[in-house]
Order: C-alpha cells, then structure tokens, then sequence
C-alpha cells in the first residue's frame, strides 16, 4: 500500500493532536495532557539541539562558496533588497489591521499583575549582542545572530584565502552532512511530535483566555495570511512570473512542517530540500539565501506581529501614537528583525519594539499566554518568505530551472540535499 505523503502524514498528526488536546480539557484527563506536553518538548528539544552546528556550518559553507557563483556581491544585494521590501510590506500590513480593527480597544484585561520580561530587547543589546565575548557561550546558550556572525567571518575568511582554507571548508561540509541527515529523522518525527505541540495547546489554552485577546489574535492570523496569500502571491506573479499554485504546492511540506514546529532554523534543511529541487533554485545560490534568511527573514515574528501587538498594547494602557510613532514601528521592524534570530523570537522583538517607543513593557506579559499560538503562524509566514526571496532572485539572475519548478512535487522521504558544491566545480550560469 502506498505510503501517506509527509504533508498528509503532518495533517494527521495535526488532526489527531486536536482531538486528543480537546478531549483532554473537555474531561479533564491530566495525564493525556501532560503526556502531549511532553511528546512536543521532546520533540522541540530534538530541533533546538541541532541548531548550533547546523546554522554555523551551514552559514560557513555557503559563505565560502559565493565565491563559485558568479555575480555574488549582486546576488547578496538583491537578497538583502527583497528581505527588506517584503518586511516593510508586512509592517505596513499589520499597522493597517491595527488601525482598522483596534485590538486593545475595550480589552479588559488587568494590568496589576503584569511583569516586564526578564530579557529585554534594546538597540544596545542587538549591536553588542552581535559579536560574542566568548565564543563558547554564543553555541551554549544558543544566541542563533552570534552564531551567524562568527559562521559570516570564518566564511569570509575562507573565501578570501581560497586553497588553503579547503580542509577547514572539507570538514565543514562533513558536519552539514551529518547533522542535516540526524535532523531530518527528527523531522520525519514532525507527525507525532505536531499531535503533542497541537494537542497541547488545545489542552491548555481555552476560550476563556483567548477571548479577551480574540481581536488581537484574529488580526495576527489574518495579517500573517494577507501576506501568505496575497502579498507573496503577488510578488511571485508579477515579479517572479512563478504561477502561486505550483509554487504553493512545491512549497507546502516546508511551510506545514514550520507551522506545527514554531521553528525557522529546525525547518532550515526541509527549507533548502523543498527551494531547490522542487522550486528549482539554483543549488550554489540557495545554499547562501535560505540559511540566511531562516536566521534573518521573519516577516510574521518581526514585521506583521510587533506592529499589532505594539497598537495592543497601546490602546490597554491608553497611550496615544502618532504618525511618528508608526513610522519607527515600520523603521524597528525592518532594520531590528535580525534581533529575531539573535536574542529569543518574537517575545524579544516585541520589548525591541516596545522600548524604542516609550510603551510598558508590562504589555509584552499579557501577551505571553496565547505566544505559542500565534507563533505557528508568524513562524509559517517567516518560512514562506524565506522561500519566495530566493526564488524572485533567481528568477531575475537566470537561476531558475523552469523544469523543476513545473515538474510533479518530488518526494520528501530522502535526506537533505546535499551541501554546496566543492571549491574549483563550476556554478550554473
């Protein structure tokens, strides 16, 4: 008998944790709930482990390799032009749902108990949070932006002395090899690790704590699938000439498996699969966008939810914003998104957000119960962004390989792919 495919086999799983967390809230069985919440931690934890030495080899490697592609200080440019462009349209996006629909407007919510965060995201710590004091720590306590800046300088470097930097390049790839092949038996765990983070959820968070923040939450869903499904389906049409159906369709595992996992970086190998044989991206290309733009492309976690959250938050303390005011919402969100990656989501993004405008920082506290579910969908929106630059760039570079893109969705059920090709082999013009 056939096998389900991975997305039917996500789908399921999906299905089933929402009737086994629904079951265990509406009887009230303490020991199905916690059985959920630990299946889903177990599998997070599986993801988080390999984050370090998946994103520093993998920013290394392809660094290094830019120098195999021709044109790459163009390729870099028109990257960093898009990652910026598409955060500004989501900014713009979820301060427009924040004027319409007034999320903290008759809120009723107290204010008493709410605490600021622990860690704060300010200007200061983002620039000095970029350059490790001991490099130990940057992978020990996982600060994913230090992590890119040493795998940036280290590829810079090998870039630069060429032959001589092929051993530290050879066993570089090696550990790409390796953790991408351990990651994605985790990943083929996603199935059953998404009926415990789903099933979880349902089982903790009621209606009786949404429903205060109901306004809110529609508007980051509805923000996150403005941008999803139309914004990018417009870039990919008019710009890309990439058909959004056939694009959707290549893509849908990746976005899926970024949904129920809440995870840019622990999606990055199912990413890079599904951007280059399904999307047909050029591999030496794609192996310097997409990792980049999982530790820094995040137009659900950066752009669309800090701008409503900071109309929210806002309106519940009775503060009033101006133009000005929403003008640096839009200037935090685009500049300040690599503090994503760098310090702890969207949460930190949020304090960025916060501070820079003068607003409690108590607010980010009401927020932190309903995070997770509004974190599926900011994270699935980072990753579909993380798709679609790539592909609007390879298409304006002449990287695109139209029968790919237009083939039948190949198979999922291999490892990843492989890593970028070897110094001296010729990148495809």
């Amino acid at each position: 008998m056939k096998r389900f495919s991975f997305s039917l086999q996500l789908l399921l799983g999906l299905v089933v944790g929402v009737a086994l967390g629904f079951a265990a809230r509406v009887w009230d069985l303490t020991w199905l709930a916690t059985t959920l919440t630990e299946v889903g931690k177990i599998f997070v934890q599986l993801l988080k482990l390999a984050v370090p030495p998946l994103v520093f080899t993998a920013v290394v490697v392809s660094v290094a390799n830019l120098r195999n592609v021709n044109g790459a200080a163009r390729l870099a440019g028109k990257t960093l032009f898009w990652f910026l462009a598409t955060a500004l349209i989501a900014v713009v996006v979820g301060i427009g749902l924040g004027l319409i629909i007034n999320p903290g407007q008759g809120v009723s919510l107290s204010t008493a108990g709410a605490k600021a965060p622990e860690n704060v995201g300010t200007w200061v710590d983002f620039l000095t949070g970029i350059i490790p004091t001991n490099i130990v720590t940057a992978f020990t306590e996982l600060n994913v932006l230090q992590i890119v800046f040493l795998g940036v300088v280290l590829g810079a470097a090998a870039f630069a002395i060429g032959e001589k930097a092929e051993p530290f390049l050879d066993f570089s790839r090696s550990i790409l090899e390796l953790v991408q092949k351990a990651l994605w038996w985790v990943i083929r765990l996603a199935p059953i690790g998404t009926a415990g983070l789903i099933g979880k959820s349902v089982a903790t968070y009621g209606w009786d704590l949404l429903a205060p923040l109901a306004k809110l939450t529609l508007g980051v869903y509805v923000g996150c699938l403005i941008v999803l499904l139309a914004v990018y389906p417009a870039l990919l049409a008019l710009v890309g000439k990439v058909n959004p159906v056939t694009f959707f369709r290549n893509a849908w595992p990746a976005i899926e498996l970024a949904f129920v996992s809440r995870s840019s970086v622990g999606t990055l190998p199912l990413t890079q699969k599904v951007t280059i044989e399904r999307l047909g991206v050029d591999r030496g290309y794609a192996s310097f966008a997409v990792p980049f733009g999982a530790t820094t492309k995040m137009d659900g976690c950066a752009s669309i939810y800090p701008a409503l959250a900071a109309i929210f938050v806002a309106q519940v303390f009775g503060v009033q914003l101006g133009v000005g005011e929403y003008l640096l919402i839009a200037f935090v969100s685009v500049v300040g998104s690599a503090a994503t990656a760098g310090l702890t989501g969207a949460t930190v993004m949020l304090t960025l957000t916060l501070s820079t405008l003068g607003l409690p920082l108590e607010g980010v506290g009401l927020l932190l119960a309903i995070d997770p579910i509004l974190d599926m969908i900011r994270t699935a929106t980072n990753v579909a962004g993380q798709i679609v630059v790539p592909v609007l760039v390879a298409r304006s570079e002449g990287r695109l390989d139209e029968e790919v893109l237009n083939a039948p969705p190949q198979p999922l059920d291999e490892a990843p792919v492989s890593t970028p090709r070897p110094l001296g082999e010729p990148a495809i013009a």
